[in-house]
């Protein structure tokens, strides 16, 4: 049986932590940011973890990273 492909762009976006959580970038940052507000900007520093039915998504770009 021939091994399972990662995907590539999945690989540089996310990370699986040792609990299993898929952690990600967040979104909504990248232009624009004079319409957000204060808060907005301040609680999307950072990274943050994906919910259950996006991770399950993710977890199959990346069959060995588990």
């Amino acid at each position: 049986m021939p091994k399972m492909k990662t995907k590539a762009s999945a690989k540089k976006r996310f990370k699986v932590t040792a609990t299993g959580k898929v952690i990600a970038g967040q979104a909504g940052k990248r232009h624009g940011m004079i319409k957000r507000t204060r808060k907005f900007i301040r609680t999307a520093r950072g990274t943050t973890a994906l919910s259950a039915p996006d991770a399950k998504i993710v977890k199959g770009y990346m069959p060995y990273d588990r």
